[in-house]
């Protein structure tokens, strides 16, 4: 039987060409001293990232999707695939800095109660991009619906949901870390699962974390490696779609996992106040110059375009 590798990187794409190349070049120029392979699922793009794939990296194993399938059923595929003791769900807008992989990989060898955990993200000016998240209460929610990160950065009620205050310096356990650059031990998916495929892209992240911490598993966050985040380069190219996604998004997650509450009552009413939150924020974004889908605190930076 051929030994397992260390790391399978695992990279869904859609329409994000020229970031998607650049990604990669980085994965190869700065990984060393373990056994990895890179799996890149093209979501059906029209901007020919798929054929820069086969042409500029033959090594790449490439998924060619025939109609769109999302984010969350790409990466489930990437990790049915992989051959390797770790796979990290990487997004096509990053960049390495440094050997991140091999230090990954050392963080995970080392500390054998962590089921996943994620690096310290980067914008691209170089400044930490927030990237941790707390389970919040329905209160907390509303008033981040109603822009209160704006109107009071430095309020308790706003760390209760954002961690503002959290410490990027240290390794802890999180609530939620996002899955940008997210690495899982392979027995925590094949004993606890694969991301929720009832989701295309949208709080995916928080129901996989979610649910791994409900069945006793540890998520955490280490600044053993830094990667480079640009953010949003697909949700961004159809912003009013990815809006209604992302509340449909919200409506499901806690009729599913209960996040909220268990009664019919408490679920109707989350039902109620996310359309209403989803109409405010499509109003929000007709009238703001600032046409980002996520922006909230610690978000990417208003960024370059995706390129063709």
């Amino acid at each position: 039987m051929e030994p397992m590798l260390d790391l399978t990187v695992i990279i869904p794409s859609y329409n994000t060409r020229r970031l998607l190349g650049d990604c990669i070049s980085s994965i190869y120029e700065h990984t060393r001293g373990i056994a990895f392979e890179v799996i890149c699922i093209d979501d059906n793009s029209e901007d020919g990232s798929a054929d820069m794939v086969a042409e500029e990296f033959p090594q790449v194993i490439l998924v060619r999707n025939h109609v769109n399938q999302g984010y969350v059923k790409n990466t489930n595929l990437g990790m049915r695939r992989s051959r390797a003791r770790y796979a990290c769900h990487l997004n096509s807008d990053t960049l390495l800095v440094g050997n991140a992989f091999a230090a990954l990989v050392q963080y995970m060898d080392e500390n054998p109660q962590v089921a996943a955990c994620g690096p310290k993200l980067l914008n691209p000016d170089g400044s930490v991009q927030h990237c941790i998240r707390h389970f919040s209460g329905p209160a907390t929610m509303v008033l981040q619906a109603l822009n209160w990160h704006k109107l009071f950065p430095r309020s308790r009620l706003t760390d209760r949901y954002y961690a503002t205050g959290f410490d990027y310096s240290k390794a802890q356990p999180v609530d939620s870390i996002g899955t940008t650059a997210y690495v899982v031990r392979r027995s925590t998916w094949e004993n606890a699962g694969m991301l929720d495929e009832r989701f295309q892209l949208f709080v995916s992240d928080l129901a996989y974390n979610f649910m791994l911490k409900q069945k006793g598993y540890a998520v955490y966050y280490t600044p053993c490696a830094a990667v480079v985040h640009f953010g949003s380069q697909s949700v961004n190219q159809t912003p009013q779609s990815s809006l209604r996604e992302l509340h449909h998004a919200l409506i499901e997650f806690n009729e599913a996992y209960d996040y909220f509450g268990k009664s019919r009552a408490s679920k109707l009413l989350v039902r109620l106040a996310v359309k209403a939150r989803d109409r405010f924020k499509r109003a929000e974004y007709r009238l703001s110059s600032d046409k980002r889908v996520i922006k909230g605190p610690g978000a990417p930076p208003r960024a370059r375009a995706s390129a063709s």
